[in-house]
């Protein structure tokens, strides 16, 4: 990775955001993060992030409907959203990639292959 990619974490686990946050760092990724719909719109539009890591089970607006508004904002339909839930019944990881995600990572995250997965759908994303 020769330069730093930037990923969003939408997450309204304050725990959660905080263990992503250290081991993609460690790795050199450049991390944001939002608890809600409302703040991962205002980052997205200002960090123009490179992946965005989306949590599905959320308060204010799920992850499934968040991910189709920022699929459908101009500049951002290419941008890779990966979820990352713990919905992981028969028939929820095809529920996430109808929503728009572009992958799934499922819950609890193996901390040991996550960098793994995220470099994945950043190099997907750059042959784009």
């Amino acid at each position: 990775m020769t330069e730093k990619s930037i990923i969003l974490y939408v997450e309204d686990n304050h725990d959660n955001r905080n263990l992503v946050r250290r081991v993609l760092e460690a790795e050199g990724y450049e991390m944001a993060d939002a608890s809600n719909a409302e703040d991962a719109m205002k980052k997205i539009n200002s960090i123009h992030p490179d992946l965005i890591l989306m949590d599905i089970n959320m308060p204010d607006m799920d992850g499934y409907a968040l991910t189709a508004r920022i699929k459908a904002t101009p500049g951002f339909g290419n941008v890779p959203i990966v979820a990352v839930t713990a919905n992981v019944m028969r028939g929820d990881r095809e529920k996430s990639l109808e929503a728009g995600c572009d992958g799934y990572i499922q819950k609890p995250i193996d901390i040991d292959n996550l960098t793994q997965q995220i470099e994945r759908f950043l190099v997907r994303q750059s042959h784009d």
